[in-house]
């Protein structure tokens, strides 16, 4: 740990653990946290690709089964609001660290369950800690690089998005073909004890800052001025991606009758163009991070009405859902980047607002798609979904300032570049 301090410290006066904005950054440090998203989003993740054994081998339903996921979501969504405020005592160190241990316990613990019942109680675990973890991020990060380096930190952290929604399926189908289903968690448990270990020795001291997080913090900063507004343009961009990707199958089985072999190609092309954007996220927010917040969910509703008027061609169709992946990478880190320079006093309440913005579109992603799917057919998810984001892109445009909203007064006249 003491390596890791001294290289935080080097040629400043402000060091993380004083509370100031370090001169030189803590690229190391940034690493390890990069590897603690990939370690949560892998874990979350695994169950998608892991329904049927599961499921026979609990003697429950497919259906059932997929709770694993809706619960870690749900509880994922309370803990981003809540953790910070309930832990602002404590050395952020320590916390971080806490968030690895129960990943680990919680993927152990789900390898060994025996119901269903059990199962679901143990992936509460990796909700607390996924939601927690995700909420602080951009705080730690502020607190790790200089504030001109924020993008670019933010950028690698959240490529653990991309490769954890990469890997997990592929490596769960792998070990749980080969090894049965308990082994893709006790590999994924693997992984967070490598996590672990390189936090332990980089993650310097990070001691409590600024005014103590609690849920009244949270409900104040979302009555500043802008802020409301961005999290409404959050909330939509999330929730039009998630409509469309829950149903990705379906449209391009029905488009261009693409089999499961073509398909598994196809979504790993969108996931290797999805960790290609999130690593251009940094570049781009450096130049212009009101530009990247409206481009991006602009080219992914382009690409989704694109894809419906297209001719059904697999080549043309793999390009647009690579572009959709590419696009969306950078909607995480640039989010994480503006609610940091939105809220530079609160970090971590604001970040809890974006962990529940998010993990509510996602639920409400999938039920409006599956209504729009009931009433128009796949064609419609895609229609609907691709004009909702190119309404959120046209909002963030007219109405979101990127840089520090006032605790009161009106909002400045012009947006910040």
């Amino acid at each position: 740990m003491e390596n890791s301090v001294l290289e935080a410290e080097a040629g400043c006066g402000a060091t993380p653990a004083s509370g100031g904005i370090p001169d030189s950054p803590a690229w190391t440090t940034v690493l390890s946290l990069a590897m603690g998203v990939f370690g949560l989003l892998t874990a979350e993740y695994l169950p998608a690709s892991l329904l049927t054994p599961m499921a026979l081998d609990l003697g429950v339903s497919e259906a059932l089964t997929g709770q694993a996921v809706t619960v870690t979501a749900v509880v994922a969504l309370f803990a981003g609001l809540l953790v910070p405020g309930l832990t602002r005592s404590f050395d952020r160190r320590v916390v971080l660290l806490g968030f690895s241990m129960l990943m680990i316990l919680s993927n152990l613990l789900v390898a060994a369950s025996s119901s269903l019942a059990v199962l679901l109680l143990m992936r509460i675990l990796l909700g607390v800690a996924l939601g927690g973890f995700w909420s602080m991020a951009a705080a730690v990060a502020m607190r790790l690089v200089p504030a001109s380096l924020l993008p670019r930190a933010l950028s690698i952290i959240f490529s653990g998005i991309a490769l954890g929604t990469v890997v997990a399926v592929p490596l769960g189908s792998y070990l749980g073909g080969r090894h049965g289903w308990r082994s893709a968690f006790l590999a994924a448990a693997a992984v967070g004890v490598v996590t672990l270990a390189v936090q332990w020795f980089t993650l310097p001291r990070l001691a409590p800052r600024g005014v103590p997080t609690r849920l009244r913090t949270v409900l104040d900063v979302l009555r500043r001025p802008g802020v409301r507004v961005g999290m409404l343009a959050c909330v939509l961009v999330h929730t039009g991606h998630f409509a469309l990707f829950t149903y990705i199958r379906p449209f391009l089985e029905h488009a261009v009758r693409m089999g499961p072999d073509g398909l598994a190609v196809m979504l790993l092309g969108f996931g290797l163009a999805n960790f290609a954007g999130t690593l251009a996220a940094g570049w781009l927010l450096h130049r212009s991070a009101r530009f990247t917040l409206v481009l991006m969910p602009a080219l992914v509703g382009l690409a989704a009405l694109t894809m419906v008027v297209l001719p059904a061609s697999v080549g043309a169709q793999a390009m647009l859902v690579a572009l959709w992946g590419f696009a969306f990478g950078a909607v995480p880190v640039a989010w994480s980047n503006w609610v940091a320079l939105a809220v530079p006093d609160q970090p971590e309440s604001a970040g809890g607002m974006v962990v529940a913005c998010v993990q509510s579109a996602i639920a409400a992603g999938a039920a409006a798609g599956g209504a729009m799917l009931s009433v128009g057919g796949i064609a419609g998810v895609f229609v609907a979904g691709g004009v909702l984001m190119l309404v959120a892109a046209l909002l963030i445009a007219m109405t979101v300032s990127v840089g520090p909203a006032p605790a009161g007064g009106p909002m400045p006249g012009r947006p910040h570049l």
